[in-house]
């Protein structure tokens, strides 16, 4: 294979007349666009500890009134990409979010897609399109694109949360904004109370519903149940792991981003397969140690890490004698829509 020439072997007359009609010679960055085999990715492999972070995170809630936050969150953000860019992989952004008793998140509407895993605490709750979700922990709601969503709390410890967007990529495609709005009116629907059962769904007078997002929350204790059914259904061998989807068609519950929860028996390994999507593991229960090619972490519950796509993971439950529930966000929705999904044995 030749060696391409560089911006250096041009005459500097002529890379100032490029420069002056705004063009640029490919050849000297082909490599770095379309490098040989495998991608480059900015992402790093970087773990967050839960432990280390909550006191910076407590400590904002006494340094920041909400009036003066909005949303009150320490970004979660990846050295490889530049801690300015406030992005955990390309397409992902994390953030640790924080409320407090008797604290209002005012209602706002954005373009980019939000989950939230809840972490800590009980007494808030997510108003989104006026279904009024409540936050346990474990729990996911999503507050999809274009939709009214506000955060308040009625109880008397602090709340915690993940957020997971596709802030990234919005951003990118310079469509990222918001709207603000007053606070919502109460509407009396619960769709994780409609949509409890996987099998079967509601069909008042044989119609069917057929918005985008007919189930905002998913109730921990419900996704906990389904893992340890299928776990109890599959003593060996098969991972035990479940998709959040739309309860109507199957589909991925969000447009952009996927996720998942894992249940690790008790010293179960798992070695993944190379994929193209970047992966965020959040430890809901126990503990576990993951690796990414040469990067190890050890997770506590809590503790979050990225990983960038075409990594080679493999996951391991610390404990011998409990199993280890893990939340799993990546990328493979949008892979997969743009034809890039690829999966390397």
């Amino acid at each position: 294979m030749s060696e391409l020439g560089t911006l250096e072997d041009l005459p500097a007359d002529y890379r100032q007349a490029l420069a002056a009609q705004n063009l640029v010679p490919l050849w000297p960055s082909l490599r770095a666009v379309l490098p040989h085999g495998q991608p480059g990715p900015r992402t790093h492999a970087t773990m967050w500890s839960y432990e280390s972070l909550r006191p910076l995170l407590m400590q904002a809630g006494e340094l920041t009134p909400i009036e003066k936050a909005e949303r009150r969150v320490l970004v979660l953000a990846n050295p490889g990409h530049g801690l300015e860019k406030m992005q955990a992989s390309s397409s992902m952004y994390l953030g640790m979010q924080l409320l407090l008793p008797g604290e209002w998140a005012p209602a706002h509407r954005h373009t980019p897609n939000a989950v939230r895993m809840i972490v800590e605490g009980t007494g808030a709750y997510t108003t989104v399109n006026g279904e009024k979700c409540p936050m346990q922990r474990g729990d996911l709601i999503l507050t999809p694109t274009g939709l009214w969503h506000e955060h308040g709390h009625d109880g008397d410890e602090a709340v915690v949360w993940l957020d997971v967007l596709d802030l990234p990529l919005v951003y990118y495609m310079e469509t990222s904004y918001a709207v603000e709005g007053e606070k919502q009116d109460v509407v009396p629907r619960r769709g994780d109370r409609e949509y409890l059962r996987g099998g079967v769904v509601p069909s008042p007078v044989f119609t069917r519903d057929t918005s985008a997002y007919p189930m905002l929350r998913y109730p921990w204790v419900d996704v906990r149940a389904a893992l340890e059914a299928l776990a109890a259904e599959r003593p060996g061998g098969d991972a035990v792991q479940v998709a959040y989807v739309n309860p109507e068609d199957g589909s991925d519950c969000q447009n952009i981003l996927g996720f998942s929860a894992l249940m690790l028996r008790p010293g179960e390994t798992l070695a993944l397969p190379a994929r193209s999507p970047a992966m965020v593991f959040h430890v809901i229960e126990g503990g576990a140690l993951v690796s990414a090619d040469d990067t190890a972490f050890t997770l506590a519950e809590a503790d979050t890490c990225c990983v960038p796509g075409f990594a080679r993971v493999t996951l391991k439950n610390r404990s011998t004698s409990e199993p280890a529930f893990v939340f799993i966000a990546d990328e493979s929705p949008l892979h997969r829509k743009l034809g890039l999904y690829e999966v390397r044995a």
